[in-house]
Protein backbone atom coordinates (compact mmCIF):
# COMPACT_ATOMS: atom_id res chain seq x y z
CA UNK A 1 0.00 0.00 0.00
CA UNK A 2 1.50 3.37 -1.07
CA UNK A 3 0.13 6.82 -0.35
CA UNK A 4 1.10 10.13 -1.91
CA UNK A 5 3.22 11.07 1.09
CA UNK A 6 4.74 7.92 2.49
CA UNK A 7 5.14 4.19 2.25
CA UNK A 8 4.13 1.68 4.91
CA UNK A 9 7.79 1.08 5.76
CA UNK A 10 8.57 4.73 6.46
CA UNK A 11 5.31 5.17 8.35
CA UNK A 12 6.40 2.44 10.74
CA UNK A 13 9.81 3.92 11.49
CA UNK A 14 8.69 5.18 14.90
CA UNK A 15 7.77 1.66 15.98
CA UNK A 16 10.97 0.01 14.75
CA UNK A 17 9.57 -1.48 11.58
CA UNK A 18 13.02 -2.68 10.61
CA UNK A 19 13.76 -4.50 13.87
CA UNK A 20 15.99 -7.46 13.05
CA UNK A 21 15.17 -11.07 13.78
CA UNK A 22 18.24 -11.86 15.84
CA UNK A 23 20.33 -11.06 18.87
CA UNK A 24 23.58 -10.34 17.06
CA UNK A 25 23.31 -6.58 16.46
CA UNK A 26 26.51 -4.72 17.24
CA UNK A 27 26.91 -2.52 20.31
CA UNK A 28 26.46 0.66 18.31
CA UNK A 29 23.05 -0.48 17.14
CA UNK A 30 20.19 1.07 19.12
CA UNK A 31 18.27 -2.22 18.98
CA UNK A 32 20.60 -3.74 21.54
CA UNK A 33 19.14 -1.39 24.14
CA UNK A 34 15.63 -2.78 23.70
CA UNK A 35 13.99 -5.96 24.95
CA UNK A 36 15.37 -9.30 23.83
CA UNK A 37 12.38 -11.43 22.86
CA UNK A 38 12.78 -15.13 22.14
CA UNK A 39 10.19 -17.40 20.56
CA UNK A 40 10.62 -21.13 21.10
CA UNK A 41 9.85 -23.31 18.10
CA UNK A 42 9.47 -27.09 18.16
CA UNK A 43 8.18 -29.65 15.71
CA UNK A 44 4.41 -29.47 15.28
CA UNK A 45 3.82 -25.90 16.54
CA UNK A 46 0.80 -23.96 15.22
CA UNK A 47 1.91 -21.31 12.73
CA UNK A 48 0.06 -18.24 14.01
CA UNK A 49 1.00 -18.87 17.65
CA UNK A 50 4.58 -17.54 17.25
CA UNK A 51 4.29 -15.50 14.07
CA UNK A 52 1.32 -13.37 15.15
CA UNK A 53 3.05 -12.08 18.29
CA UNK A 54 6.38 -11.76 16.44
CA UNK A 55 4.76 -9.52 13.84
CA UNK A 56 3.72 -7.05 16.54
CA UNK A 57 6.59 -7.33 18.98
CA UNK A 58 9.24 -6.84 16.30
CA UNK A 59 7.78 -3.35 15.76
CA UNK A 60 8.60 -2.19 19.26
CA UNK A 61 11.39 0.41 19.47
CA UNK A 62 14.71 -1.31 19.98
CA UNK A 63 13.25 -4.81 20.20
CA UNK A 64 14.86 -7.92 18.83
CA UNK A 65 12.81 -11.03 18.13
CA UNK A 66 14.59 -14.33 17.63
CA UNK A 67 13.19 -17.71 16.64
CA UNK A 68 14.86 -20.41 18.74
CA UNK A 69 14.66 -24.20 18.64
CA UNK A 70 16.51 -27.20 19.99
CA UNK A 71 18.57 -27.07 16.80
CA UNK A 72 19.03 -24.33 14.22
CA UNK A 73 17.15 -24.65 10.94
CA UNK A 74 13.61 -24.99 9.62
CA UNK A 75 10.96 -26.24 12.04
CA UNK A 76 7.75 -27.77 10.71
CA UNK A 77 4.30 -26.63 11.81
CA UNK A 78 1.54 -29.02 12.81
CA UNK A 79 0.32 -29.35 9.21
CA UNK A 80 3.89 -29.96 7.93
CA UNK A 81 3.03 -27.67 5.02
CA UNK A 82 4.97 -24.67 6.38
CA UNK A 83 8.28 -24.30 8.16
CA UNK A 84 9.74 -21.39 10.12
CA UNK A 85 13.48 -20.87 10.41
CA UNK A 86 15.00 -21.11 13.87
CA UNK A 87 18.01 -18.80 13.73
CA UNK A 88 19.43 -19.90 17.07
CA UNK A 89 19.56 -23.10 19.08
CA UNK A 90 18.68 -23.24 22.75
CA UNK A 91 22.36 -23.87 23.51
CA UNK A 92 23.18 -20.43 22.08
CA UNK A 93 20.68 -18.44 24.16
CA UNK A 94 21.01 -18.06 27.92
CA UNK A 95 19.26 -14.75 28.60
CA UNK A 96 16.02 -13.22 27.35
CA UNK A 97 13.78 -10.43 28.57
CA UNK A 98 10.67 -12.08 27.13
CA UNK A 99 10.11 -15.76 26.37
CA UNK A 100 7.16 -16.89 24.28
CA UNK A 101 6.19 -20.56 24.01
CA UNK A 102 3.64 -21.30 21.27
CA UNK A 103 1.12 -24.10 21.25
CA UNK A 104 0.70 -27.07 18.95
CA UNK A 105 -1.49 -30.01 18.16
CA UNK A 106 -1.35 -33.12 20.33
CA UNK A 107 1.76 -34.47 18.62
CA UNK A 108 3.81 -31.34 19.09
CA UNK A 109 2.56 -30.42 22.54
CA UNK A 110 3.08 -33.86 24.05
CA UNK A 111 6.54 -34.21 22.54
CA UNK A 112 7.59 -30.79 23.86
CA UNK A 113 6.18 -31.56 27.31
CA UNK A 114 8.33 -34.69 27.39
CA UNK A 115 11.50 -33.09 26.02
CA UNK A 116 13.95 -32.55 28.92
CA UNK A 117 16.21 -30.31 26.82
CA UNK A 118 13.42 -27.86 26.09
CA UNK A 119 11.97 -27.97 29.61
CA UNK A 120 15.35 -27.40 31.26
CA UNK A 121 16.05 -24.51 28.90
CA UNK A 122 12.66 -22.91 29.61
CA UNK A 123 13.35 -23.10 33.35
CA UNK A 124 16.81 -21.57 32.97
CA UNK A 125 15.55 -18.76 30.77
CA UNK A 126 12.63 -18.05 33.11
CA UNK A 127 15.03 -17.28 35.95
CA UNK A 128 16.01 -14.04 34.24
CA UNK A 129 13.00 -13.05 32.12
CA UNK A 130 10.83 -10.06 32.79
CA UNK A 131 7.92 -11.88 31.16
CA UNK A 132 7.43 -15.58 30.45
CA UNK A 133 4.50 -16.16 28.12
CA UNK A 134 2.63 -18.78 26.16
CA UNK A 135 0.01 -19.06 23.45
CA UNK A 136 -2.60 -21.82 23.22
CA UNK A 137 -1.30 -25.18 24.49
CA UNK A 138 2.06 -23.56 25.13
CA UNK A 139 0.61 -23.14 28.63
CA UNK A 140 0.79 -26.91 29.05
CA UNK A 141 4.49 -26.78 28.22
CA UNK A 142 4.99 -24.06 30.82
CA UNK A 143 3.07 -26.28 33.21
CA UNK A 144 5.33 -29.23 32.45
CA UNK A 145 8.28 -26.96 33.23
CA UNK A 146 6.68 -26.15 36.60
CA UNK A 147 6.07 -22.47 35.88
CA UNK A 148 2.28 -22.15 36.24
CA UNK A 149 0.76 -20.77 39.44
CA UNK A 150 -2.85 -20.24 40.55
CA UNK A 151 -4.56 -19.42 37.25
CA UNK A 152 -3.93 -19.55 33.53
CA UNK A 153 -5.62 -19.88 30.18
CA UNK A 154 -5.02 -22.16 27.21
CA UNK A 155 -6.85 -23.61 24.23
CA UNK A 156 -10.46 -24.25 25.22
CA UNK A 157 -10.33 -27.99 24.54
CA UNK A 158 -7.34 -28.30 26.91
CA UNK A 159 -8.95 -26.49 29.84
CA UNK A 160 -9.81 -29.56 31.91
CA UNK A 161 -6.38 -31.09 31.27
CA UNK A 162 -4.72 -27.86 32.41
CA UNK A 163 -6.64 -27.91 35.69
CA UNK A 164 -6.33 -31.61 36.45
CA UNK A 165 -2.67 -31.94 35.52
CA UNK A 166 -1.16 -28.73 36.86
CA UNK A 167 -3.57 -27.72 39.62
CA UNK A 168 -4.25 -24.25 38.25
CA UNK A 169 -7.61 -22.64 37.60
CA UNK A 170 -8.53 -22.28 33.94
CA UNK A 171 -9.75 -18.78 33.13
CA UNK A 172 -11.73 -18.28 29.93
CA UNK A 173 -10.08 -15.03 28.84
CA UNK A 174 -7.99 -14.01 25.85
CA UNK A 175 -4.97 -13.74 28.11
CA UNK A 176 -4.31 -14.14 31.82
CA UNK A 177 -1.48 -12.54 33.78
CA UNK A 178 -0.24 -14.21 36.96
CA UNK A 179 2.89 -12.51 38.20
CA UNK A 180 5.36 -12.43 35.34
CA UNK A 181 3.70 -15.34 33.54
CA UNK A 182 1.15 -14.41 30.89
CA UNK A 183 -0.79 -17.15 29.13
CA UNK A 184 -2.98 -16.64 26.08
CA UNK A 185 -5.91 -18.68 24.82
CA UNK A 186 -5.94 -20.41 21.46
CA UNK A 187 -3.90 -19.36 18.42
CA UNK A 188 -5.29 -15.91 17.50
CA UNK A 189 -5.27 -14.83 21.16
CA UNK A 190 -1.51 -14.55 20.81
CA UNK A 191 -2.06 -11.22 19.04
CA UNK A 192 -3.94 -9.91 22.07
CA UNK A 193 -1.13 -11.19 24.29
CA UNK A 194 1.38 -9.34 22.11
CA UNK A 195 -0.51 -6.07 22.51
CA UNK A 196 -0.57 -6.58 26.28
CA UNK A 197 3.18 -7.16 26.22
CA UNK A 198 3.72 -4.16 23.98
CA UNK A 199 1.98 -1.93 26.52
CA UNK A 200 3.95 -3.42 29.42
CA UNK A 201 7.25 -2.99 27.58
CA UNK A 202 6.82 0.27 25.70
CA UNK A 203 3.69 1.93 27.08
CA UNK A 204 0.06 1.99 26.00
CA UNK A 205 0.48 4.69 23.37
CA UNK A 206 3.14 2.67 21.55
CA UNK A 207 1.03 -0.48 21.84
CA UNK A 208 -1.92 1.38 20.33
CA UNK A 209 0.30 2.62 17.52
CA UNK A 210 1.52 -0.90 16.80
CA UNK A 211 -2.07 -2.13 16.71
CA UNK A 212 -2.88 0.54 14.15
CA UNK A 213 0.33 -0.13 12.23
CA UNK A 214 -0.70 -3.74 11.61
CA UNK A 215 -4.38 -2.74 11.28
CA UNK A 216 -5.57 -5.21 13.89
CA UNK A 217 -9.27 -4.37 13.93
CA UNK A 218 -11.00 -7.74 13.65
CA UNK A 219 -14.57 -7.96 12.44
CA UNK A 220 -14.93 -11.65 11.54
CA UNK A 221 -17.79 -12.71 9.28
CA UNK A 222 -19.00 -15.21 11.88
CA UNK A 223 -19.62 -14.96 15.61
CA UNK A 224 -18.34 -18.45 16.34
CA UNK A 225 -14.90 -17.98 17.88
CA UNK A 226 -15.91 -18.36 21.52
CA UNK A 227 -16.11 -21.91 22.83
CA UNK A 228 -18.38 -20.79 25.67
CA UNK A 229 -21.18 -20.05 23.20
CA UNK A 230 -20.43 -22.74 20.60
CA UNK A 231 -22.68 -25.74 20.13
CA UNK A 232 -21.36 -29.25 20.87
CA UNK A 233 -21.66 -30.03 17.17
CA UNK A 234 -19.51 -27.04 16.17
CA UNK A 235 -16.90 -27.90 18.80
CA UNK A 236 -16.73 -31.46 17.51
CA UNK A 237 -16.31 -30.26 13.92
CA UNK A 238 -13.60 -27.79 14.94
CA UNK A 239 -11.59 -30.50 16.66
CA UNK A 240 -12.14 -32.85 13.73
CA UNK A 241 -10.79 -30.27 11.27
CA UNK A 242 -7.75 -29.70 13.45
CA UNK A 243 -7.05 -33.40 13.76
CA UNK A 244 -7.40 -33.95 10.02
CA UNK A 245 -5.00 -31.10 9.21
CA UNK A 246 -2.28 -32.17 11.64
CA UNK A 247 -0.01 -34.72 10.06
Amino acid sequence: MITTQTTRRTALTGVAATAALGLTAGPANARTRGPRIGVLLYDGFSLLDPTGPAELLSRLPGATVTMIAEHRGPVHTDTRQVSVLAERSVAEIDRLDVLLVPGAGNRGTVAAMQNPVLLDWIRRIDRHTTWTTSVCTGALILGAAGLLRDRATTYWASASYLESTFGVKYVSERYVRTGKVITAAGVSAGIDLALCLAALIAGEETARAVQLAVEYDPHPPFDSGNAATASPELKALALQLLAQSQK
